[in-house]
């Protein structure tokens, strides 16, 4: 990691020494005050930009301000990838990148270690720690469970059919019975009830046939 000697008396700035390069200007309104900066000082400890719909992606470079201890860049417009170089900020101690448009995986280590839920919520593309969303090898589908459900769903309906291709096919006075234990499986989902139900009405037909049987022996005797 690099390091700043933030005692020194000549500042440092973002960017490479002896190199050309295209520096953006802004204006910071701060207590009533506007101030323009034509550089960024390395020594910057917080950036507060929220609410500004700013657009694009956040920059990289801002992994190289390692004293920032606050950096707020709420209700924007930014997208892309949280630049996994800002893990390099060990200092920061707030982090606020709510309601933008982020997607991909959130950086892992140091100080990410310590955020919570809420320094990334309104970003649904965001994944990993601490959002419920898994990243990588961790990342469980959200499909299991309706996959689950629809499973059940469709053993719920192969048992309605056979159980009504069982009453249709001769119990007679049985399909009225079936009827009406089908609708009230259907009203409180209880199968387990059912399949009791079902046992003792099946109990009962064949010690009626028995005792039919008997009877139409007892007559031939």
């Amino acid at each position: 990691m690099r390091t700043i000697d933030q005692t020194a008396k000549v500042p440092t700035y973002l960017g490479k020494s002896g190199e050309r390069d295209y520096n953006d200007s802004v204006t910071v309104s701060t207590k009533g005050m506007e101030y323009e900066l034509d550089r960024i000082s390395t020594l910057f400890k917080t950036i507060d930009l929220s609410s500004n719909k700013f657009e694009g992606h956040i920059p990289s470079s801002l992994g190289d301000l390692i004293a920032l201890r606050v950096l707020n860049l709420s209700h924007n417009r930014l997208q892309g990838e949280i630049p996994q170089q800002l893990v390099a900020l060990t200092f920061l101690s707030f982090l606020n990148l709510s309601h933008n448009h982020l997607q991909g995986c959130i950086p892992q280590g140091h100080q990410f270690d310590t955020f919570q839920n809420n320094s990334y919520e309104g970003n649904d593309g965001l994944q990993g720690f601490p959002v419920s969303k898994g990243c990588g090898s961790n990342w469980t589908p959200e499909t299991n469970n309706r996959d689950y459900e629809s499973d059940d769903e469709e053993s719920n309906s192969e048992f309605l059919n056979d159980f009504w291709k069982a009453a249709l096919m001769g119990y007679g006075s049985g399909l009225c019975i079936g009827v009406s234990i089908i609708y009230i499986m259907i009203s409180t989902g209880n199968l387990k009830w059912l399949a009791t139900i079902l046992e003792k009405l099946d109990h009962k037909i064949i010690m009626r046939q028995i005792r039919k049987n008997q009877s139409q022996r007892k007559v031939l005797v």
